[in-house]
């Protein structure tokens, strides 16, 4: 069976500015941006980037960030612990909205 998901397609991700090269200059100089060491190490924000990669079920970011973290000096402890903090917050998340649920539900039986 043929996957949708392809790792060659990672390194055209630069491509993406073809048909709107203005967007996609402005997004990759925010991109840089937000990449640039900062407040925060490269590491640091390499190991958010994973987590969140995860969280949003990206196997592009997951397979590019995994790559940085380790390149950035980030152990599999580590890694997998910030994947575990995204999973309780995205876990959570979902847990809560059960109370907009039972508003309605509520509501609904007056």
């Amino acid at each position: 069976m043929q996957e949708y998901y392809k790792r060659e397609d990672l390194p055209k991700f630069g491509e993406i500015g073809k048909e709107a090269p203005e967007m996609a200059k402005k997004y990759f100089e925010y991109y840089n941006e937000v990449f640039s060491e900062s407040e925060l190490t490269l590491r640091e924000k390499s190991l958010i980037a994973l987590a969140v990669a995860h969280a949003i079920q990206c196997p592009y970011c997951i397979d590019s960030f995994t790559q940085k973290c380790l390149e950035r000096g980030s152990n599999m402890g580590e890694m997998t612990e910030a994947v575990h903090v995204a999973t309780a917050i995205r876990g959570g998340a979902s847990l809560v909205h059960g109370i907009q649920s039972r508003n309605i539900a509520d509501k609904l039986s007056m």
